[in-house]
């Protein structure tokens, strides 16, 4: 993904964010006849006690998910020892009627992460039943509401043989945040309100980014 220098994170704790908050990843990979995509729920591996994986930068670090075994991409993952992960947070059309100057021109605010690694398979019953638990463990703790799996254990193994997992360990990082950075303050503060005052919860979040790209400030992108 090219990214001009003025649209890149200040902060790497804003990609891990973005991909915390946006969890379905758009895992991309070659194939002999056409490229393969498929969208799926995707999270950091958990330390080795179980907890949440910590510190900001990601290279070097594993990615987990897993996938149905009748979706054909698995079958063409044979062979295959690169992925890419898409991750793509809040965007929006940006009319230039919201500058209040002219000349002036349309773009598209937009934040999205790529993710490339070297890809592993994982069809070991145990490795699987340890993914789909940390999935259920990460999940429930950052955007669920605390659901306790213990009771559906035995449901979980029976519904193991129909998937299957990957790791992807990450080799490099691209993060595109582009937050009006080009414009005066002035213009940023009309994109900020005009997306604030937006119905849509993504344009709002969107705003809340602008706004801490614009304050110069390091840190949590959530609103």
């Amino acid at each position: 993904m090219y990214v001009p220098e003025q649209y890149r994170p200040q902060d790497p704790s804003w990609t891990l964010e973005l991909i915390r908050s946006h969890p379905l990843a758009l895992l991309a990979t070659n194939g002999p006849q056409h490229p393969w995509a498929t969208h799926v729920p995707v999270l950091l591996a958990e330390e080795p006690d179980g907890s949440p994986a910590s510190g900001d930068h990601l290279v070097g670090r594993r990615i987990l998910g897993h996938l149905n075994v009748l979706n054909p991409h698995w079958e063409a993952l044979a062979g295959v020892d690169h992925a890419v992960l898409v991750f793509q947070g809040p965007g929006s059309y940006l009319s230039p009627t919201v500058y209040e100057k002219s000349p002036a021109a349309p773009t598209w605010d937009f934040t999205s992460v790529h993710v490339h690694g070297a890809l592993r398979l994982i069809d070991d019953p145990d490795e699987l039943r340890g993914i789909v638990r940390a999935t259920v463990r990460t999940f429930e703790r950052e955007v669920g509401t605390g659901w306790d799996m213990s009771d559906s254990l035995e449901y979980f193994d029976r519904l193991l043989p129909g998937v299957r997992g990957f790791e992807i360990e990450v080799r490099s990082v691209d993060s595109m945040f582009k937050l009006s950075q080009e414009q005066p303050p002035e213009v940023v503060a009309k994109v900020i309100d005009n997306f604030r005052r937006d119905d849509g919860s993504r344009r709002r979040e969107l705003a809340a980014m602008i706004e801490r790209a614009a304050s110069d400030e390091p840190g949590d992108l959530a609103p």
